[in-house]
């Protein structure tokens, strides 16, 4: 079954360019295989490999044909654990590097079925879906039933390590984009004489409390079985929703979206436990020492492009590129920049002429703006807040606001420590649209003395759009002419 990305590429038409949803493109099925080069005798030096590793293939890559998406992936299973995976190449690059693009959280093989033709100019291809990621639906080891849950992600990158020996391959340039980023610089950490060049998207070297926040949230919802909020508040962590006239995300492509999430079936539900899990756990990415690629998109709320830029100044041989007009998901988004863009790095070219892209330097990094999105001042900052389970509502008065969260001020700090007390069942109202009264429900965050900063939950299509509403109002003190104020 097609993932939601995948459906994604037809339901947003009027803005991704379509030749690469029509079959052919720019490259003939010739029956051509590579062959992969003798695995180097020089790995890890604290990783111990199997010794019982299979010879190479003879015809390790298939020809990419515009079948290619239709068959069904190879498995590979080491010590009960699969391993999913599809491998490809070209002629007129099958001798270059491997590129191994690892599956996220939501792609499955299919979410790159439109992106394979220009990164197969750069060198064979390599899609691979670790167990519980992708469309790997395993969730429990084949021969001992411990759980995946139990599979921390820098094992999950050992046991990518252990595949390519396996499999005979020399060296491999490996790509990996949000949950997948984190698994990729782990690799490179255990196995730096395997790998050639990497490309990261969407990494922070270590996760933000806003962040975690928003991810504890999103499972409280599923284990409350509120899955059309749980379907929608994903959507809104993962778009920039303040910035859908930027990235010009199409309204049927978010339904579809919100629809994949909300439909969770229990494994899916599994899956997503399992994940956000690993990523609440996490401590630390380590920087790869290789050449790397950096990319953000410019309006990406989930892993901000500070983040990235902090990550990326860590890494001693990096470039660092800003995908314009995107958020999360640059390769839906922007999906022609975006590819180019992975595949001028991976064939060692000027990135800087890329289209649709912006090149920053180290120098500019450092001197990044940390905030996304301006504080903004409420003409009338006295507002009304209540608690989820009672009626009553009482005042509170907002210090500033923007479209991911507030800050309150009160009397006291006595008073403010109250409202830390509630930390998710506390909603304020901001305004009304069309007489509607629009109410926005809160995390509450952190606490300074009389102030205490929140975060908006964002579980409503419908709310998040009358916020924006709000926030390009007279409501807003920064809207007001010099006549008004």
């Amino acid at each position: 079954m097609n993932t939601v990305l995948d459906r994604l590429f037809y339901a947003t038409h009027d803005h991704i360019n379509l030749e690469c949803l029509t079959t052919g493109g720019g490259f003939a099925a010739h029956q051509v295989v590579s062959k992969p080069a003798l695995l180097s005798s020089t790995l890890a030096a604290d990783t111990p490999m199997p010794s019982h590793a299979s010879p190479i293939a003879s015809k390790f890559f298939d020809p990419y044909t515009r079948d290619t998406f239709k068959a069904a992936p190879r498995t590979h299973d080491l010590d009960g654990w699969r391993l999913e995976y599809m491998a490809i190449s070209v002629p007129a690059t099958a001798h270059c590097t491997p590129i191994v693009i690892i599956g996220g959280a939501f792609q499955n093989f299919n979410s790159y079925k439109y992106c394979v033709e220009q990164l197969l100019q750069a060198g064979p291809i390599i899609l691979i879906d670790l167990p519980s990621m992708g469309s790997n639906q395993q969730l429990a080891n084949a021969v001992t039933g411990a759980s995946a849950d139990t599979l921390e992600l820098p094992q999950l990158a050992g046991f990518l390590g252990r595949w390519v020996h396996d499999v005979g391959l020399h060296k491999v340039s490996i790509m990996g984009m949000s949950l997948g980023s984190v698994i990729a610089a782990h690799f490179a950490e255990q196995f730096p004489a395997l790998t050639e060049r990497m490309v990261l998207m969407g990494v922070m070297q270590k996760t933000r409390k806003s962040w975690r926040m928003l991810l504890e949230e999103s499972l409280h919802l599923m284990r409350e079985n509120r899955m059309d909020e749980f379907g929608q508040a994903v959507v809104l962590y993962l778009v920039n929703h303040a910035k859908l006239h930027e990235t010009r995300l199409s309204p049927t492509a978010k339904r579809l979206f919100y629809k994949q999430m909300a439909d969770f079936a229990h494994t899916e539900r599994e899956r997503y436990n399992i994940n956000c899990h690993r990523l609440l756990r996490l401590a630390h990415v380590p920087a790869p020492q290789c050449p790397v690629l950096v990319a953000s998109g410019e309006f990406d709320s989930f892993t901000l492009p500070f983040e990235n830029a902090h990550f990326a100044l860590q890494c001693p041989d990096m470039q660092f590129a800003v995908i314009k007009h995107a958020d999360h998901l640059p390769q839906l988004e922007r999906r022609k920049e975006t590819m180019a863009l992975f595949a001028a790095f991976l064939a060692q070219k000027n990135i800087a002429e890329v289209e649709g892209i912006e090149v920053r330097t180290r120098e500019q990094l450092q001197n990044l703006e940390r905030r996304s999105e301006p504080r903004l001042h409420l003409v009338e900052p006295v507002r009304q807040m209540r608690h989820r389970h009672a009626n009553k509502p009482f005042a509170v008065e907002i210090k500033d606001i923007n479209f991911f969260g507030v800050c309150f001020t009160a009397q006291m700090p006595e008073h403010a420590a109250q409202l830390m007390q509630e930390p998710r069942d506390l909603a304020v109202h901001v305004g009304q649209v069309e007489g509607e009264d629009v109410w926005l429900e809160c995390l509450m965050f952190e606490q300074h003395s009389n102030d205490v900063r929140a975060l908006f939950k964002h579980g409503s299509f419908l709310v998040a759009e009358q916020l924006n509403l709000i926030l390009a109002s007279d409501a807003i003190l920064e809207n007001l002419t010099v006549e008004q104020a």
